[in-house]
């Protein structure tokens, strides 16, 4: 049976420890918490300190950032690119390629469509169809 874990070393030459998710081979940083039930597909990398709720489903590619939060049964397309300390509401869907900046809030529900890029510390929020709702 293979190693369950792998290490890698970041820009700054810090070696970072990542275990991969039982629940779709997705590579999980050390003190990243993430739900049972949650999918981390392979190929998607979660960083220290996210949160990931129950239900989330994050794509094959995806990468989450630092401190990011992401909310039950949140949907990450593949090759999506959440924001370090950005936080993503409940039932949100982030399209593929989509990038979600530094500190930005997506509130629950939201649908941030393929290829969209939402600013540094900006807060969305979208109708189901993904166009923007009054702040």
């Amino acid at each position: 049976m293979g190693k369950n874990y792998i290490d890698i070393e970041n820009d700054r030459g810090e070696t970072l420890r990542y275990r991969k998710h039982a629940n779709g081979r997705g590579l999980i940083a050390n003190g990243a918490k993430v739900h049972p039930t949650a999918m981390v597909e392979a190929g998607a990398y979660v960083e220290p300190g996210v949160q990931v709720a129950a239900g989330a489903h994050i794509g094959r590619g995806a990468w989450i950032e630092r401190e990011a939060v992401i909310g039950p049964n949140v949907e990450i397309a593949p090759h999506a690119h959440v924001g370090s300390g950005a936080a993503i509401g409940p039932r949100a869907k982030i399209g593929v390629r989509a990038f979600v900046g530094a500190h930005a809030h997506v509130a629950g529900g939201s649908l941030i469509r393929d290829d969209e890029n939402i600013a540094d510390g900006e807060h969305v929020a979208t109708d189901q169809r993904g166009l923007r709702l009054a702040a």
